[in-house]
């Protein structure tokens, strides 16, 4: 498998995006915003549609999309008229119908779909590969210097207002890196699967420990090494890759739901 160079991209590329994936998941498991996650990665459809139709790389449109979106659910939620899930569904179903009918108007749309809804980690480029691990380090830098502060908002947003923290402003902050992971994490797993890898690793790391650090670190391992290893796998066996990754990740979850130790 090693001596295909894409083979070597698509396994760097697992690495890095699940590594990416299990560190930020380990934050929307702890805030609960599976539910955000699912609704940014389905409105990134419209952003690609929109590159595809105007012509630009339709990675950064979905990108640019998928933050205004994330800001816009937020900005709406705060105001207060409607409930978070609610505004979450209403931007979630009318994005998906925004870019599959922006996408109905391309010839050949299908097959284009059809990429970004599940990914194609074994086309990845050099350079595709290399911005990737560029828009993870600074993600990850990033999380690693608001940590302290994104975890005592987890705990209680009162006390991190009266400790004078940035909360909106640093809850703005999180949605806008889960909506660039996302995107980043598309053309390992596509948009319909890419909330799982943010997901499940950090939900397994859960079951195993209440130390938040170890946490962290367990939920980026799992994420990194399900996504190595669910590629090699596919692989192995001859399946799609993003499915088999994903799966891969299910089966540790619901083995160690079996086997995790007992909690007082």
């Amino acid at each position: 498998m090693l001596e295909y160079a894409f083979m070597q991209r698509a396994l760097a590329a697992a690495l890095v995006a699940g590594l990416l994936c299990g560190a930020l998941g380990f934050f929307v498991v702890l805030r609960r915003l599976a539910f955000i996650g699912v609704g940014i990665s389905h409105s990134a459809i419209a952003g690609v549609a929109i590159g595809l139709l105007v012509g630009i790389d339709p990675v950064l449109s979905a990108a640019v999309f998928a933050v205004i979106v994330a800001l816009a659910v937020q900005r709406s939620a705060k105001r207060g008229a409607l409930s978070e899930d609610t505004v979450i569904g209403v931007f979630f179903s009318g994005s998906m119908a925004l870019g599959l009918l922006l996408l109905s108007l391309k010839d050949g749309y299908r097959q284009d779909l059809f990429a970004y809804l599940f990914g194609d980690v074994l086309s990845i480029s050099g350079n595709e590969l290399l911005l990737l691990t560029l828009a993870a380090a600074a993600i990850l830098l990033v999380l690693a210097l608001f940590f302290r502060e994104m975890l005592l908002i987890a705990f209680d947003e009162e006390i991190a207002r009266a400790y004078g923290r940035p909360v909106d402003r640093l809850d703005a902050l999180l949605l806008v890196l889960l909506a660039v992971t996302v995107i980043v994490g598309v053309r390992l797993v596509g948009i319909l699967l890419i909330e799982a890898l943010l997901v499940i690793p950090a939900a397994t790391a859960a079951l195993w420990t209440i130390n938040f650090r170890w946490q962290l670190a367990l939920a980026a391992s799992l994420g990194s090494g399900t996504a190595v290893a669910g590629l090699a796998l596919s692989w192995r066996i001859d399946t799609a890759a993003g499915p088999t990754m994903v799966v891969l990740a299910l089966l540790l979850f619901l083995a160690s739901l079996a086997l995790r130790p007992q909690r007082a």
